[in-house]
C-alpha cells in the first residue's frame, strides 16, 4: 500500500518521540508539521527531514497532502484541534490523554463519525505485541479466574516544583492521572474486560485518595477500581513519587507479571516479557519487537485506514474504550479533588467557538400557549449530567442541532441538575433564546406552601428570573384542587411564570377540575400534561405515581381538547432497541415495558423501520411527535452520540393510518 502522509500539530517531547517512531514506520512518511512559529517548525523540521514546515496549525491542515495528523499539544489543546482536523478531512491520532474529560471526548468523536475518519487515542503500548500476548495468556486462563489486578505507572520529580511547567500547571492539565495515570486505567480496564470476555470494562465503583499540591494538581495518588464480578484493580501515579511502572494480575491459580508493561523507548524498540506463575513455578514468554511503540502504533493506524475502518481494533483504543478511559479519570479526580480551570462554567466553552444553530440542524418546532418563541419538537430531560463539562458538551451539541427547549426539576439530583443547568445557561448566554419548562412539588413535598418554597429554591439555584413554564411534578388529592390553581396564579401575577402551566403524571379527570376551576375563577388554567405517551404501554410504572396517556382513549381526548402533552420516557426508556443493546437497560427497566402487547408493537415498528429506511427507536420517537394534537418528546441523552441517533425521527413522517397500525388495539 501507498505510505500515509502524516502531519504533526506540536513540536514538544512527545511530537519528537512520534517523528522517530515515523522513521521506523513501514507505513508512513512524515509529510509535514505544524508549530506556533516558523522558528520552531522549522529546528523540528530540520531534526526530522520534513518536507513542509507551518508556522500555524491551521496552515498545515489546509495542505491537502496531509492524510493523518498526530495531536501532540498540551491536554487542553487536543479537543480543539482534533476538531479542526477532522473537519478538515484528516484522520487523526490524539496524544493520550485525548481530551481533559469524558465532556470533550464526545463531542471530539461525534466530530470523526460525522467526518468519516479515523480517530484513535495514542496509547502506544495497547499497539505492542506484549499487550496482544498479554490478552491472549488472560483469554486462554492460565492464572484462573481474575481476581486482581495492580497497575503502576509514576516518576519522582525530585522538590523542586515548576508552577508553569506542564507537569504541575493546572491551565497546562497537571497532575499524574492525566499525565500516565491514564495508562494504568487503560491497563486495568483492559485487564479486566478481557478476563470477562469484552474488549474492555468500566468500573463500577471508584475510590481514592492522595495529595494534592499547592498548584491544584495530584501529586500523588491511588485508586482502587471495582469491576463487575468482583474484580478489583489498584492504579496508581505520580510525578512527584518513584513508583515501580509495572503490571501484576492475580487469578485463583496464579499471577501475571509484566515488568516493562508501557514499552515507553522512544528511539528504539522494547521487547516485552511477561512472566506467569502458577503454584510456585514460573513461565516467561518473550515478546519481541523491532522497532518502538510510536512506530507500531503509527503502522497501526495505517493499516486501519487501509481497511476502510475509522476505528482499531482491540487491544488498540476503540471509542468506546476511550470513552470509558476518560469517565473513569473524571471519576477518579473528583475522587481526590482535581478540577481545570478549564472546565469550570467561567472558562468552559464551546469547543467549535460561538455556540450557533448548524446548517444542516433537522429540528422542528411547535407553539405553546403563552411562549413567544417557536419550541423545538424535542425537549432535552436535564436529569442525569455528572458534571459540568458533560453536561455542558450535551447542551452545547443540542443548541447546534436546532433544540431550544429543555426540562428540569427541583427533585433531580438533589438540586445538582438544575445548577449545572444555570451554570451552563449563565456561561453562554442564552436565556432569551431557550426555554425552560421548571417542575416542583414532587410527592412528598406536593402542597402549595411547599411548591412555593421550592419554586424560589429552583430559581435560585438556576440563577433565574422567572421560569418559561411550570409543571407540578405530582398531585396531591387531598389537596382541594383549587389550592393548587390559586398557588399557581399568584406566582404568574407575580411575573416569576411568564407562559404555561401543567402537570405531570395527574390524571385527566384532575386535570379538567383544575380547569374548570380556573374558568369559573377567571384564573389561568393547565395547558400542557406531562404524561408519558409512547408506542409502547407502560406496564408497571416507572416510578410510583407515574401516568400514562398511551392508550386509545387518552389520546382521543388530547386531540379533542387540543390539550399539548410533553411525553417523558418517550422512547420507552430503550424498548425499541436492538436486542443486545436493550439487555444492557436491565431488568428493573424491562418489566416496566415488556408484554405481549408491546412486544408486537415492537415487531410493527421494526417492519416499518425497514420500509423507511431508519431505526425502530426513531419510529417510535416519530409515533410520539406526528399524533394529531401538539405532542412534544422529552428524550434524556447520556451520550451525544444518543442524541445524534435519536434526532432522524424528526425527518420521518407517519400517517394517521400508519399510527393506528403501529399501535393496534389496547390491551
Amino acid at each position: 500500500m501507498n505510505k500515509l502522509n502524516w502531519g504533526i500539530i506540536g513540536t514538544g517531547a512527545i511530537a519528537h518521540a512520534f517523528a522517530h517512531g515515523l522513521a521506523q514506520s513501514e507505513t508512513g512518511r512524515l509529510l509535514a508539521v505544524g508549530s506556533r512559529s516558523q522558528e520552531t517548525a522549522d529546528k523540528f523540521g530540520d531534526e526530522f527531514g520534513v518536507e513542509r514546515r507551518y508556522a500555524t496549525y491551521e496552515q498545515l491542515l489546509a495542505d491537502p497532502d496531509v492524510e493523518a495528523v498526530y495531536i501532540s499539544t498540551p491536554h487542553p489543546l487536543h479537543a480543539e484541534w482534533a476538531i479542526k482536523a477532522l473537519e478538515a478531512k484528516k484522520n487523526v491520532l490524539c496524544e493520550k490523554p485525548a481530551a481533559l474529560n469524558h465532556g470533550q471526548l464526545m463531542t471530539m468523536i461525534e466530530a470523526a463519525r460525522e467526518n468519516d475518519r479515523l480517530f484513535m487515542e495514542a496509547f502506544m503500548y495497547r499497539c505492542h505485541p506484549q499487550t496482544a500476548k498479554l490478552v491472549e495468556l488472560l483469554k486462554q486462563g492460565v492464572i484462573g479466574e481474575v481476581r486482581m489486578i495492580r497497575a503502576a505507572f509514576g516518576f519522582g520529580g525530585g522538590t523542586e516544583i515548576n508552577a508553569q511547567g506542564r507537569m504541575f500547571n493546572p491551565e497546562l492539565g497537571g497532575g499524574g492521572i492525566m499525565d500516565v495515570g491514564c495508562y494504568s486505567v487503560s491497563m486495568a480496564r483492559l485487564v479486566a474486560g478481557t478476563a470477562m470476555g469484552r474488549a474492555f470494562a468500566d468500573p463500577i465503583a471508584v475510590v481514592a485518595g492522595g495529595r494534592v499540591g499547592k498548584t491544584g494538581v495530584d501529586e500523588w495518588t491511588a485508586a482502587v477500581l471495582t469491576f463487575e464480578n468482583d474484580i478489583i484493580a489498584q492504579v496508581s501515579t505520580a510525578v512527584r513519587s518513584a513508583l515501580d511502572n509495572t503490571v501484576e494480575v492475580y487469578g485463583s491459580e496464579g499471577k501475571i507479571s509484566v515488568s516493562n508493561p508501557w514499552v515507553a523507548n522512544r528511539k528504539t524498540a522494547d521487547n516485552g516479557k511477561i512472566v506467569v506463575t502458577v503454584k510456585g513455578e514460573s513461565k516467561t514468554y518473550d515478546v519481541p519487537a523491532d522497532k518502538t511503540s510510536f512506530a507500531i502504533e503509527a503502522d497501526r493506524v495505517a493499516r486501519t485506514i487501509a481497511e476502510g475502518k475509522k476505528q482499531a481494533d482491540s487491544p488498540a483504543m476503540s471509542w468506546d474504550d476511550s470513552l470509558g478511559n476518560l469517565a473513569t479519570l473524571d471519576r477518579w479526580r473528583e475522587a481526590v479533588g482535581v478540577e481545570y480551570p478549564h472546565e469550570k462554567p467561567a472558562r468552559n466553552a464551546p469547543l467549535r467557538g460561538k455556540l450557533r444553530k448548524r446548517a444542516d440542524a433537522p429540528m422542528k418546532y411547535g407553539t405553546i400557549d403563552g411562549i413567544s418563541k417557536p419550541v423545538s419538537k424535542m425537549i432535552m430531560g436535564c436529569d442525569n449530567q455528572p458534571n459540568f463539562p458533560h453536561a455542558a458538551a450535551i447542551w452545547d451539541d443540542w443548541i447546534e442541532r436546532g433544540g431550544n427547549a429543555f426540562d428540569t426539576s427541583w427533585v433531580y439530583g438533589r438540586g445538582k441538575q438544575e445548577i449545572l443547568l444555570g451554570q451552563w445557561v449563565g456561561s453562554r448566554g442564552v436565556r432569551d433564546d431557550i426555554v425552560v419548562t421548571v417542575k416542583g412539588a414532587h410527592t412528598p413535598r406536593c402542597l402549595p406552601d411547599l411548591l412555593v418554597d421550592d419554586f424560589n429554591e429552583s430559581l435560585e439555584r438556576l440563577g433565574f428570573e422567572y421560569a418559561d413554564i411550570y409543571v407540578m411534578h405530582r398531585d396531591n388529592l387531598d389537596v382541594p384542587i383549587g389550592e393548587f390553581v390559586d398557588v399557581l396564579n399568584e406566582l404568574v401575577s407575580r411575573g416569576l411564570i411568564r407562559g404555561a402551566l401543567g402537570g405531570s403524571n395527574w390524571s385527566i379527570e384532575r386535570f379538567e377540575a383544575a380547569n374548570e376551576y380556573a374558568k369559573k375563577t377567571g384564573k389561568q388554567g393547565m395547558t400542557i400534561l406531562n404524561n408519558n405517551l409512547s408506542l409502547a404501554r407502560m406496564v408497571k410504572p416507572v416510578w410510583n405515581g407515574c401516568i400514562h396517556v398511551s392508550d386509545t382513549s387518552s389520546r382521543e381526548w388530547l386531540r379533542k381538547t387540543g390539550t399539548t402533552n410533553f411525553s417523558w420516557s418517550s422512547q420507552a426508556r430503550g424498548y425499541f432497541l436492538p436486542e443486545a443493546e436493550r439487555m444492557k437497560l436491565g431488568a428493573g427497566n424491562f418489566e416496566c415495558w415488556d408484554a405481549p402487547d408491546n412486544r408486537e408493537r415492537r415487531a410493527r415498528a421494526e417492519e416499518l423501520a425497514k420500509k423507511k429506511g431508519c431505526s425502530p427507536i426513531n419510529i417510535a420517537a416519530a409515533y410520539v411527535l406526528c399524533q394529531p394534537f401538539p405532542s412534544f418528546a422529552l428524550v434524556g441523552p447520556r451520550t451525544i452520540h444518543e442524541t445524534a441517533t435519536t434526532m432522524p425521527a424528526l425527518g420521518i413522517s407517519l400517517s394517521q393510518e400508519e399510527i393506528e397500525w403501529l399501535w393496534g388495539s389496547d390491551k
